[in-house]
């Protein structure tokens, strides 16, 4: 997913702040249920929560910047997901993560659905 890098996910100096990277592999998670036109966002059947992340700050983005977020799926449980993110600008590598995600519903860790294993399978 390609993020263009605003005003607001900056400093005063024009770098994008820490946190915003985060946020950008947010918007790439929510991106594939998009496309997928996945209905996961209704909480009453359960939904993701970051349980986990690991994160290497490599380099600067800056105001302006166009972005690629890649995702990979590295490991599916009963209840969890682990996935990879790296961040890159053109073929240099800014940021890269580990996230774990736990499939919760009415607060309680909960197998993840066949269909949206599925999805996942698909997706990555």
């Amino acid at each position: 997913m390609q993020i263009r890098v605003y005003y607001e996910d900056t400093d005063a100096g024009g770098v994008v702040y820490h946190s915003n990277y985060l946020k950008f592999c947010e918007r790439a998670r929510s991106e594939i249920f998009f496309v997928k036109n996945a209905d996961i966002f209704d909480s009453t059947k359960g939904h993701f929560l970051l349980t986990k992340a690991n994160c290497h700050f490599l380099k600067s983005a800056k105001l302006g910047d166009i972005l690629e977020v890649k995702t990979k799926l590295l490991e599916f449980k009963k209840a969890s997901l682990l996935i990879s993110q790296q961040i890159y600008k053109k073929e240099e590598k800014l940021f890269e993560a580990e996230f774990t995600l736990a499939f919760v519903k009415d607060s309680k860790a909960t197998r993840i659905d066949e269909s949206l294993r599925k999805l996942f399978e698909e997706s990555f």
